[in-house]
């Protein structure tokens, strides 16, 4: 799933607290929507290997819970809340499509890389893959009251994240065409970052 989609995941986990806990709901709220992208900046070195830790977070997730709900400071909250975030963002890639250049063709049998299993898991297509209708609407479906319930910088984040996803949907099978050629004039220095789905 696209960025944008992950992003407001985060928030929607973390968003009831601005209802039943708003001294700590800061904290959690930045917590989960950092920890909701942060596997993605793996985007241009083993994209989906090098910080995607489906388990290991889970693994690291759960005790952190624990101690956030006995020690309500903003970093115990923040830190389970990014690595729920985390969590949640390794699992939903296995929900998605591939990791593919054009994952609509369904030409890739790797999701997300399980580093305890040490194997790739395979992708389930429930929304078919980043940037498809099926995945514009679930980001409108949790962005949506969102707007209505956050506030601040996190009312602003949502709206970016919307419009984002608006056009990156809008344009993604261009996209696909175009980056090969992006790429292909990258300079010598820099082609190892440039990942191999972009050669073809």
């Amino acid at each position: 799933m696209m960025l944008p989609t992950h992003a407001m995941v985060g928030l929607a986990i973390a968003a009831p607290l601005s209802a039943l806990a708003p001294d700590i709901a800061p904290a959690a709220l930045a917590g989960a929507l950092a920890g909701s992208v942060f596997p993605d900046l793996d985007l241009y070195s083993g994209h989906r290997r090098t910080l995607h830790y489906p388990t290991v977070y889970a693994l690291l997730a759960a005790p952190a819970v624990v101690l956030a709900a006995v020690s309500t400071l903003p970093v115990t909250v923040g830190l389970a809340a990014f690595l729920v975030g985390a969590t949640v963002h390794c699992r939903m890639d296995r929900y998605g499509g591939g990791l593919e250049l054009r994952p609509w063709e369904e030409t890739s049998d790797r999701a997300v890389y399980d580093h305890v299993r040490g194997r790739w898991r395979r992708p389930k297509r429930w929304v078919r893959y980043d940037g498809s209708p099926g995945d514009l609407a679930l980001l409108t479906v949790l962005s949506l009251p969102l707007l209505v319930g956050l506030e601040g910088p996190f009312r602003i984040v949502t709206a970016a994240a919307l419009v984002v996803g608006v056009a990156y949907v809008a344009l993604r099978r261009r996209l696909a065409s175009i980056a090969p050629v992006v790429f292909g004039y990258a300079p010598e220095t820099l082609e190892r970052y440039v990942p191999e789905r972009y050669r073809q």
